[in-house]
């Protein structure tokens, strides 16, 4: 949590999928961090972290006043049950700071081996009442993370009921789930791969066709209807457009104008959700939930969440009955993150290219604490010595070597910078630090629906 006086008193906890974001979440103003290593995590399909990587990466964020929560929350078996003595003891070897944890056993044998390491309870626990919330405190939880399914009010009374020193997590952004607090089992059913292992395949997501039939006289369709047991003669229609229904498709989940409420209901510390999401995804979101933190105002920030990958926004069950995007499953974003911003030095930015830009166009760079700084495309060089389609023995293996290595000569004019993970540099004077991103307001749309 900052120190400023003027911040809302709430920790800032951001997803790390991979180094690069893990890299993003601290410098555009996370106050922690939370990842995975390479099992027991609900996001196996992020890229996550080798056992062995984590002490570097607790290494960089400690070093700069952020902390590591690891996530310990499939359901557990009894296969997984015996691999975690060894498993945390690493994890506290490492120096990581909490464990978020799901499951009853797991969070015993954590206590048991690795006291020093705070246990958070995971979302996957549905804790969603002051009682529950109690029992976990009384068995070693410093915190609780709050089933989605939680309305602000519901919150406000679990604080109210719960002992001080008992912390209170819960999300603000991102993809919510059909599903109570994530567990289901549709995807394990229709595909054999699990959610509740880390491996769900979202077929709430999937574009499901209504079949019709013929009516009574052979010549109406049959309307297909939903009736619900508890309403009995009231009949819900399933619609489709040619590109089929969208019955489960939850919107996702933007709090941003809400954080003075959710400080006020005694949230403790929010959560972005987002462990399968990119570096500039993680940037954008930490970013502007900073911004906000910080006491900007929500109004001048909320454009940055409208310029990254997301699904129709709503506010979750914070505020009522969360509600689908029943009309197609798809991300739309108003800007393309065209490069990572390497080094800033003698008038020159370089450049990871990400996706095509080129010379003399207006691009913004995305900068942490404050608005998106424009920034013009002006002597486009590249640097042909590195790449992935480099294979020379002696070429530079990495960004920091290619840079290092390369002088003002090794640098080619270029009219457009389309390599992909290729070194380019432009002419710029703006105060635009390393760790920045640049994009283009290019607005995309990616998505299965007929509109």
């Amino acid at each position: 949590m900052r120190d400023s006086l003027n911040a809302l008193p709430m920790e800032l906890l951001a997803p790390a999928g991979g180094m690069e974001q893990l890299r993003a979440a601290v410098l555009f103003g996370a106050d922690a961090v939370y990842l995975a290593a390479d099992r027991f995590g609900m996001r196996a399909r992020a890229a996550n972290f080798a056992l062995e990587e984590i002490p570097a990466a607790v290494a960089f964020a400690h070093a700069r006043g952020v902390k590591v929560h690891i996530t310990c929350n499939i359901l557990m078996h009894d296969a997984d049950i015996a691999q975690l003595p060894d498993f945390f003891r690493a994890l506290d070897a490492a120096g990581v700071d909490a464990f978020i944890i799901g499951d009853l056993g797991a969070f015993a044998i954590a206590g048991e081996v690795a006291p020093r390491v705070e246990r958070h309870v995971s979302t996957q626990a549905s804790v969603a009442n002051a009682e529950a919330a109690k029992v976990w405190h009384s068995l070693g939880a410093k915190r609780v993370v709050c089933a989605r399914e939680m309305s602000l009010a519901d919150i406000a009374r679990m604080r109210q009921g719960v002992p001080d020193d008992l912390e209170i997590e819960a999300f603000v952004h991102g993809a919510m789930c059909m599903a109570v607090s994530g567990r289901c089992l549709i995807s394990s059913y229709l595909t054999g791969r699990s959610g509740n292992k880390g491996h769900c395949t979202q077929p709430c997501r999937w574009n499901y066709k209504v079949g019709t039939g013929e009516g009574a006289g052979g010549d109406a369709p049959v309307e297909f209807l939903l009736e619900e047991e508890k309403r009995p003669g009231t009949f819900f229609p399933i619609e489709e457009d040619a590109s089929g229904s969208f019955l489960m498709n939850a919107e996702d989940l933007n709090m941003l104008a809400h954080l003075r409420q959710l400080a006020d209901a005694g949230v403790n510390s929010i959560k972005i959700e987002g462990r399968n999401k990119k570096a500039f995804y993680v940037a954008s979101v930490v970013g502007a939930y900073r911004r906000v933190l910080d006491r900007q105002a929500p109004e001048v920030v909320a454009a940055e969440l409208l310029d990254v990958s997301h699904r129709p926004y709503g506010t979750g069950f914070y505020f009522g009955e969360a509600q689908q995007a029943h009309d197609y499953d798809g991300y739309e974003q108003q800007t393309m993150h065209v490069a990572d911003v390497l080094a800033a030095g003698d008038g020159f930015l370089y450049l990871l290219a990400r996706n095509r830009f080129e010379e003399g166009q207006q691009l913004e760079a995305l900068v942490p604490g404050g608005p998106a700084l424009p920034v013009a495309v002006t002597a486009l060089n590249w640097l042909p010595s590195f790449g992935p389609d480099v294979h020379d023995e002696d070429a530079p293996k990495t960004v920091e070597e290619a840079l290092a290595r390369s002088s003002a000569l090794d640098w080619q004019p270029a009219p457009l910078a389309n390599r992909s993970c290729n070194l380019y540099r432009i002419q710029s004077d703006a105060a635009v630090p390393a760790g920045s991103f640049l994009r283009a307001r290019t607005f995309r749309r990616s998505a299965r629906h007929g509109n």
